[in-house]
C-alpha cells in the first residue's frame, strides 16, 4: 500500500515523469543492494541536477516522506535500501568530473564512478588512492557515504583524508556547503568530517573536491607465500617493524588462496599449493624503488617459503589475478557470506588469527579471511548455505562471537562498509550509551523529521532473518 500518494504526485509535478519513476521494474532496482536485502520504495527519483536533490528534500521534509540516497548500490551492509519505503534518491545522473591539474584537485558530482576519477587524475598526471574493490562500479557518493578505503589505506588513507570540501543539501533542502577547494581551512566547526561516513543520513552530498597526489613514477609488485597464516602475519609485523611501508599491503589465508587457485586452475606457486599469501606493491620514485627492492628482497629471503617480483606491468597484473578472484571464488564454499570487514590493532594480529582458527572449528563453517594488512582491515568471509537451518544458525553465532572479540582486542567492528542495516546489532558493543547518545542529538539536530535513510545505524535489525534475494552482482566477483 502507498503511504504518500499526495506527496509522490506533487514531486511528479515538480520534476516530471522521466525524473520521478514509478514502474515495477525500476522500483525493484531501487530496493536492492549489494547486501542482497530488499525493500519496495514508491517512487525512485533519478535527478538530472544538484537543485532537484533540494526540491526532493523540501517536500519529503513537509510530507515526512523517508528518503534514502543512493548511487551504484555496492554498499554491503544494506545501507542504501528503503526499509522503510518512502523515496529513492538516485544520484547517477550527477556524474560530472573535472581534474584541476594545476591545483592537484577532483571536483566530482556524487554520481561520479571511482574508477573514471581514478583514471582522469592519471591522465592528468595525478593519483587518487581510495580503491574499493568495487571501484569500477561504485560511486564517489557512496564512498563519502560510508568512508570508503580500499587497497592503499595504510599509506595513503581513505576517502576521508581526500575530501576538501563538499555541497549537498540539509534533510529541509537547503543548500549547504562545507569546507572550500584549498588545502587548508580552519573557520568554523567541521561539519564537512560529520558528513563524511554518516552514511546519508545527516544530509545528501551532490558534490565534492578531492585532494590528489602526484602519480608515482613507478611500481614494483612481489609476491610472497608462507607456510600458514601465523608465519604470514609475523612476517608482515617483522617488515613494518624495519620502518618498510609499501603502498599495498594484501594478506590472503590459505583457504582463500585455495579458492583464488581452484577457480583459476593454476596454483599461485607451482609446486607450493595452497599457501598463505602476502602480496606487496611499492610505489614512488625510481630512487625510491631502487633503495627499497634490495631491503624487501632480503625479508622475504628470510621469512617466506618463497616469492616472486614482476619484471613488468603485464606481470604484475597476473600476480594480482589471485587477489581478484578470491572473494568470488568463496562462494563454491556456500552460497551466502557475511562479509565483515573488521579492523585490529597490528598488535592483535596474531591474536585474532588464533581466534579464527577456534571459530572454524566451533561453528563447522568455512570462514576464508583477506585484507589489508598495512591498516589492520580484514575481511572475515563467514560463509554458510541459505537454505540449511544449521548453518544460518551457526553463522549467526559465529557472527556475534567474531564481533565481540574484535572489540575486545581493541579493533572496530567495520573499516570501511559502515553499519548500514548488518551491523545494527554490534554497534552498542563498539560505543557505550553516552556515545550513542551523542550521536542520536546529532541526528536530530540536523534531520529532526527523521527522514534521511530511517531505520539503519541505532535500530537493531537481525539481518540473518531476513530472506536474501537470490541475485549476484557483477561486484561479486572482485
Amino acid at each position: 500500500m502507498k503511504r504518500f500518494p499526495a506527496a509522490t504526485a506533487a514531486l511528479r509535478r515538480r520534476l516530471g515523469a522521466r525524473v520521478v519513476r514509478t514502474e515495477a521494474a525500476e522500483l525493484a532496482e531501487a530496493g536492492l543492494d549489494g547486501s542482497k536485502l530488499s525493500f519496495l520504495p514508491e517512487a525512485r527519483i533519478r535527478v538530472r541536477r544538484e537543485a532537484d536533490v533540494g526540491v526532493v528534500l523540501a517536500l519529503a521534509n513537509r510530507y515526512r516522506v523517508p528518503v534514502t540516497t543512493r548511487g551504484r548500490g555496492t554498499t554491503l551492509t544494506g545501507s542504501a535500501v528503503p526499509v522503510h519505503g518512502g523515496w529513492v534518491l538516485d544520484l547517477l545522473g550527477l556524474d560530472a568530473i573535472r581534474i584541476d591539474a594545476e591545483a592537484g584537485m577532483a571536483h566530482v558530482q556524487a554520481g561520479a564512478n571511482v574508477a573514471a576519477v581514478q583514471r582522469a587524475a592519471e591522465e592528468a598526471g595525478w593519483f587518487y588512492p581510495p580503491d574499493p574493490s568495487s571501484r569500477e562500479y561504485c560511486t564517489i557518493g557512496g564512498n563519502i557515504a560510508c568512508n570508503a578505503g580500499g587497497m592503499h589505506g595504510g599509506k595513503h588513507g581513505v576517502t576521508r583524508d581526500f575530501v576538501l570540501s563538499l555541497r549537498g543539501y540539509l534533510p529541509t533542502g537547503e543548500a549547504v556547503e562545507w569546507g572550500t577547494p584549498t588545502k587548508k581551512f580552519s573557520a568554523g566547526f567541521n561539519l564537512r568530517d560529520l558528513w563524511i561516513g554518516a552514511e546519508g543520513m545527516l544530509g545528501v552530498v551532490t558534490g565534492a573536491v578531492l585532494k590528489l597526489l602526484p602519480r608515482p613514477a613507478e611500481r614494483w609488485t612481489l609476491l610472497t607465500a608462507f607456510r600458514d597464516e601465523a608465519a604470514a602475519l609475523r612476517a608482515a609485523l617483522a617488515l613494518f617493524r624495519a620502518r618498510v611501508q609499501p603502498t599495498i599491503c594484501e594478506f590472503l589465508d590459505r583457504d582463500s588462496v585455495r579458492c583464488a587457485e581452484r577457480a583459476t586452475g593454476q596454483a599461485v606457486f607451482p609446486g607450493q599449493p595452497g599457501r598463505a599469501v602476502i602480496l606487496l606493491e611499492f610505489a614512488g620514485s625510481r630512487g625510491e624503488l631502487r633503495e627499497q627492492r634490495p631491503l624487501v628482497r632480503a625479508w622475504a629471503e628470510a621469512h617466506a617459503q618463497a616469492h616472486r617480483a614482476a619484471r613488468s606491468r603485464a606481470e604484475a597484473e597476473q600476480l594480482w589475478a589471485v587477489r581478484r578472484k578470491c572473494s568470488g571464488a568463496m562462494f563454491e564454499l556456500g552460497d551466502a557470506k557475511l562479509n565483515e570487514d573488521v579492523v585490529v590493532p597490528m598488535r592483535s594480529y596474531l591474536a585474532l588469527a588464533r581466534f579464527l582458527v577456534r571459530l572454524r572449528r566451533e561453528s563447522g563453517l568455512s570462514i576464508p579471511t583477506f585484507g589489508h594488512l598495512a591498516d589492520g582491515n580484514l575481511h572475515v568471509n563467514i560463509m554458510y548455505h541459505q537454505a540449511v537451518a544449521r548453518e544460518r544458525r551457526a553463522a549467526e553465532r559465529a557472527v556475534q562471537r567474531l564481533m565481540r572479540e574484535v572489540v575486545a582486542l581493541g579493533g572496530a567492528i567495520s573499516g570501511e562498509h559502515g553499519i548500514g542495516l548488518a551491523k545494527t546489532p554490534f554497534l552498542r558493543l563498539q560505543h557505550s550509551p553516552a556515545q550513542i547518545r551523542a550521536m542520536q542529538a546529532v541526528k536530530r539536530a540536523l534531520d529532526p523529521a527523521g527522514i534521511l535513510n530511517p531505520g539503519k545505524l541505532f535500530s537493531v535489525f537481525e539481518v540473518w532473518k531476513h530472506p536474501r534475494a537470490a541475485v549476484r552482482f557483477p561486484w561479486d566477483h572482485k
